[in-house]
């Protein structure tokens, strides 16, 4: 079993992954709802640092500095990442923005390892719906000495529209110019749950993978 499957079923077994019925933040009414907040013990969150860092040295190598996480939830991400990484014997930085900057002692947006124009990073967060949190994080690093982003990786790419008709993270990747990765895309976990039992449940049965289909006819963007 690859990475990518392990991951899949820890989504499933973490209650990361729900199905149902759910009102997303754009307005459309979805299936299933991914939420890493569910990572809530240290053995969860040191698990998920290891698919982070997997889908990281897949598409990057070891070529870059730091993990960076934009705050609320790429900051346990970056942190995760970075740990997951020196799993593998790959010691890298991580660095994550504060919401607000401090008006005493450090004043810097910024925690984490220091940062200069020549700094290469890979940028973490849970999923890209609209992009405006990646967008409001690479004006942040703008800010602040300006690094270079390599590169972004999700945990799950919905393979949605997003503003236009195109997927959410070609929209991403076209007005930033950044490659943007998924651990594993919702296709994938369709293909890999249906009628398979995880801890004896299965949670995509016929029923369900029919809605996850019409749902995918309607916002669907490869």
């Amino acid at each position: 079993m690859g990475y990518k499957e392990r991951f899949i079923e820890f989504l499933v077994k973490c209650d990361a992954i729900k199905f149902g019925e759910f009102t997303l933040k754009s307005g459309r009414t979805a299936p299933y709802f991914i939420n890493t907040g569910m990572f809530d013990t240290g053995n969860k969150i040191k698990e998920l640092g290891t698919y982070y860092a997997k889908a990281v040295t897949e598409h990057f190598k070891e070529d870059f500095h730091a993990i960076y996480g934009p705050a609320y939830k790429g900051i346990p991400l970056c942190v995760a990442t970075a740990v997951g990484l020196s799993m593998d014997g790959i010691d890298k930085g991580y660095v994550f923005n504060r919401k607000e900057a401090k008006t005493y002692a450090d004043k810097s947006t910024l925690v984490g390892m220091d940062l200069s124009a020549s700094t290469e990073l890979i940028l973490v967060d849970d999923v890209i719906t609209s992009g405006k949190a990646i967008r409001e994080s690479v004006e942040v690093l703008k800010e602040n000495k300006n690094p270079r982003v390599k590169g972004i990786v999700i945990s799950v790419n919905r393979q949605e529209k997003g503003k236009t008709d195109k997927n959410a993270l070609k929209e991403v990747e076209e007005g930033l110019g950044i490659p943007v990765f998924s651990i594993v895309t919702i296709s994938e976990i369709k293909t890999y749950l249906h009628n398979r039992p995880i801890n004896g449940t299965i949670v995509i049965d016929d029923a369900m993978l029919e809605k996850l289909n019409r749902y995918s006819e309607a916002y669907g963007a490869e």
